[in-house]
C-alpha cells in the first residue's frame, strides 16, 4: 500500500475515528486505527466495545489531494501514529507499507518507520441490514441529542438510565433521558419512516456521535438491528451498541395540573442562577431557593462558609399560589441551556413535588422535569 495525502485533511478524519479508540481495551489491535486504501479512496476505522466509527475520504475529494500508488490495508497504533502525523513538517505526507508490516511515513526531510499490525486480524464491523430506516437532517439529530443527553445517569447501578430512550411511533420521534432526579423529553415530527422502533442508546455514544457529525447540511440515515444502531452520513458510518432492558415509563412522571406558574426569559434566568450558584457550589449543600409571591420573585443562594446572595428576578408573568422551593442549580442550568434563547414557563405543584419547564409559546414539544430538594 502506498499513498500521498494532504496532512490536515487526513488529521480531520483521523480525529473522528479516534473518538472510538480506547487505550483501555483488552483486545490489543483495537488500540489501532485500520487504514484501507482502494481505488475509490481511503477508509479509516476505529472501534471499542461500545462504538465503531468508519470514515471515507473519496479519491475525488480535491482538498485531500489523495494520490493512490498501490492499494492495500494496515493497522497502526493510533496514539503514536496521530502524534507523528501532527508533527510532520510539510503539508502532505506519504505512507507506504514495507515488508514485515513495517510502515514508512515521509514528509519533507522527516522519515519515520513504524511497526504495523495485520489488518486481517481486525474485528469485522457489525453487518447492519437495511431495515428500520429513518432519515433525519444532521442538525436535527445533533439538536435532539443536545436537548436530552445531559440528563442521562452517570451511575452504572441502573445501566438503562445511562442511555437516551428513542421511540418512533405515529411519525413522531420521542427522545427522553432521566437520571431519576431530572428528566428531559423532546418530540419531533418525522417523515418517511419505514417502521416504528423502541431503543436505548448509551449517552456516551451519542456525545461522540454529535461531535463526529460536522456537515450540518447533510442527512443522517438510521438503521437498527437487535443490539446495534448505525448512523450513516455520506462520509461516515457510526455504529453503537444498544442498551438492553426496558426503559421506565417516563410519561407517568409528567404532572398535568399545577398550582403556580411563572414565565421567564431563559438568558435572564440562566444568568441569575449562575450568579446564585457561585456561592451554593462553595457550600456543603449545592442548593438555591426560589420564593414566588404575586408581586415579586426572589432567588437565594447561601453558603455558611462564604456568605449569601439574594436577587430579585425579572419575570414575564406569574399566576397561582405563593411558593418557596429549593433545587439543585446545576440541574436548572443544564435545563435552561438546552432551551437556548426563548421564553419558558415553569409549572409548580408544591415545594416537594417535581416541577416542569416548557417553552411558553410555539409548537415545540419539549418538556423538562426537575425534582426539588427537601429542606427542613
Amino acid at each position: 500500500m502506498k499513498f500521498t495525502i494532504n496532512r490536515s485533511r487526513f488529521i480531520q478524519e483521523l480525529a473522528t475515528v479516534q473518538r472510538a479508540i480506547s487505550t483501555k481495551t483488552t483486545i490489543p489491535i483495537l488500540t489501532g486505527v485500520k487504514i484501507v486504501l482502494t481505488e475509490e479512496g481511503l477508509n479509516l476505522t476505529g472501534s471499542n466495545a461500545d462504538i465503531s466509527i468508519e470514515t471515507f475520504l473519496a479519491a475525488a475529494d480535491e482538498k485531500a489531494q489523495l494520490q493512490i500508488e498501490k492499494t492495500g490495508m494496515i493497522v497502526l497504533q493510533a496514539r503514536f501514529f496521530s502524534e507523528i502525523i501532527r508533527r510532520l513538517p510539510e503539508d502532505t505526507f506519504t505512507l507506504e507499507v514495507l515488508d514485515n508490516l513495517q510502515v514508512a511515513i515521509t514528509s519533507g526531510a522527516a522519515e519515520f518507520t513504524v511497526n504495523g499490525l495485520d489488518a486481517d486480524n481486525y474485528p469485522h464491523l457489525p453487518v447492519v441490514e437495511e431495515q428500520n430506516q429513518l432519515k433525519l437532517p444532521v442538525h436535527m439529530l445533533t439538536k435532539l441529542i443536545g436537548e436530552t443527553v445531559f440528563a442521562v445517569s452517570q451511575h452504572e447501578s441502573r445501566p438503562i438510565l445511562t442511555g437516551v430512550h428513542f421511540m418512533l411511533a405515529n411519525n413522531q420521534l420521542l427522545a427522553v433521558a432521566t437520571d431519576s432526579h431530572r428528566m428531559s423529553q423532546r418530540v419531533v415530527p418525522v417523515e418517511n419512516a419505514t417502521s416504528d422502533f423502541d431503543i436505548v442508546i448509551p449517552g456516551k455514544s451519542l456525545v461522540e456521535l454529535s461531535r463526529s457529525m460536522s456537515d450540518e447540511e447533510a442527512e443522517v440515515e438510521i438503521s437498527i438491528m437487535e443490539n446495534q444502531v448505525l448512523f450513516k452520513t455520506p462520509s461516515m458510518y457510526f455504529y453503537s451498541r444498544l442498551l438492553e432492558g426496558n426503559y421506565p415509563d417516563t410519561n407517568r412522571l409528567i404532572p398535568t395540573s399545577f398550582n403556580t406558574e411563572i414565565s421567564f426569559s431563559v438568558p435572564t434566568l440562566l444568568a441569575a442562577i449562575e450568579r446564585a450558584s457561585l456561592l451554593s457550589h462553595e457550600g456543603r449543600n449545592n442548593i438555591v431557593r426560589l420564593a414566588i409571591e404575586s408581586d415579586s420573585v426572589v432567588l437565594y443562594g447561601n453558603s455558611p462558609e462564604i456568605g449569601k446572595v439574594e436577587e430579585e428576578l425579572a419575570y414575564e408573568k406569574v399566576t397561582g399560589d405563593p411558593l418557596e422551593i429549593s433545587f439543585n442549580p446545576d440541574y436548572m442550568k443544564d435545563a435552561l441551556r438546552a432551551f437556548g434563547d426563548m421564553s419558558i414557563t415553569i409549572h409548580f405543584i408544591s415545594p416537594i413535588r417535581p416541577f416542569t419547564l416548557e417553552p411558553t409559546e410555539g409548537e415545540v414539544s419539549f418538556i423538562q422535569l426537575i425534582t426539588p430538594v427537601r429542606t427542613n
